[in-house]
């Protein structure tokens, strides 16, 4: 028998102030070589208008390292009146863009927070490298080998989308009017990753006096036994269609000169594969958790841009589980897209938002693209 876990708080740590779409380059740098023109309809797909990066737009220096975006997040985190960072038993942090190779991104969270000795874990990946973490943190408590946890995601994306890191390539060819897919290798990253950080506190008691999230089941599918790497850092892509990593360049100068450290995306194989591999994981949590629509009162999707929103609600009413978009709870347009962090964001907005009420489920859904994985969670509000 595996004890129920509650979400107790979430906390979000956005950096700096909020950066419009006409001062993406003046924080990040311009490259000369991509068209206003591509901006501008990429960011007209993304929809996102407001977006938060760790960077000082004068001097262009980081605010913020990556653990230190996440410490924010933790110490934002009020489970009870008089909640204290040591209270916490198990730390799981997850991210894409880690300040270090090594020690694991955790270690150096902990470490920024001072905290006592504890449990600590590092996941690894994309956007579900957030949804690792949140699941290890829940399975700690359900097995009853700690009372609490938290889980965080983490992002410092602006880190690869400066000026002077990226280097787009874009088919001068492209309609990117008519296919505007075609340009994502380019463009689809520098105007949509940005910054920022959300943490839960979980553990074995819901609140008693306010709301709580009960935890169903947090469950991923992974396609990459049939899928080839389509996001990806530190390497480059070789022409049997394998990834080259960075290990296998002659020297660190080498490496550099191949720009093997920035983040690349086969945005053919995203436009094919993305939304298909959705609807095969979705019809499988139908099938695992008998899942019915009639059942959700809030649909909470971490999708990275706009112009994915109604592919997958085309692919959700194809396999029957039609979600109408009332039900749908996003902040894209205003917080951006920090990958792992996401879906804490969205989470923490709806949590402090008043809307929830007792009794009511939440499905949460995850994608990533960097070899296609998907990842689906069910709450209960309490």
């Amino acid at each position: 028998m595996t004890n129920a876990v509650y979400i107790n708080d979430l906390a979000g740590f956005l950096p700096n102030d909020p950066v419009s779409n006409q001062e993406i380059e003046d924080v990040l740098g311009r490259i000369n070589e991509i068209p206003s023109l591509s901006k501008e309809r990429m960011l007209e797909n993304n929809k996102i208008r407001k977006r938060y990066y760790a960077i000082d737009p004068l001097t262009g220096a980081f605010t913020h390292t990556n653990a230190q975006l996440t410490a924010e997040a933790v110490k934002r985190l009020q489970p009870h009146k008089n909640f204290c960072i040591d209270e916490i038993q198990t730390l799981c942090c997850g991210t894409t863009s880690p300040d270090l190779i090594m020690p694991g991104h955790g270690l150096m969270v902990q470490g920024e927070l001072g905290m006592k000795p504890c449990e600590v874990v590092s996941t690894a990946g994309i956007c579900l490298s957030g949804m690792a973490a949140l699941k290890y943190a829940y399975l700690s408590i359900a097995s009853g080998n700690t009372e609490n946890a938290v889980g965080t995601g983490s992002e410092l994306s602006s880190s690869f989308m400066r000026a002077n890191f990226f280097t787009p390539s874009v088919d001068p060819n492209a309609d990117i009017a008519k296919e505007p897919i075609l340009a994502f290798n380019a463009e689809f990253l520098r105007w949509m990753l940005s910054d920022g950080a959300g943490a839960a506190f979980l553990s074995n008691k819901p609140n008693e006096n306010t709301v709580s999230l009960r935890i169903e089941w947090i469950d991923s599918l992974s396609f990459s036994g049939e899928l080839p790497t389509c996001m990806y850092a530190g390497g480059k892509q070789k022409p049997d269609g394998g990834i080259s990593g960075w290990r296998e360049a002659a020297s660190c100068v080498d490496a550099a000169k191949e720009n093997l450290m920035a983040v690349k995306q086969d945005t053919k194989l995203l436009g094919s594969q993305i939304v298909k591999t959705m609807g095969r994981t979705l019809t499988h949590m139908i099938e695992k958790h008998g899942l019915a629509t009639q059942d959700i009162d809030w649909y909470l999707p971490h999708y990275s841009s706009h112009y994915f929103r109604d592919k997958f609600y085309q692919v959700m009413k194809k396999v029957g589980f039609e979600i109408p978009y009332e039900r749908w709870f996003t902040n894209l347009p205003y917080t951006g897209n920090m990958g792992s962090a996401s879906i804490y964001i969205i989470m923490e907005e709806i949590f402090k938002s008043g809307k929830l009420k007792k009794g009511q489920k939440i499905l949460c859904f995850i994608p990533e693209s960097g070899r296609f994985a998907h990842c689906f969670m069910l709450l209960t509000v309490v």
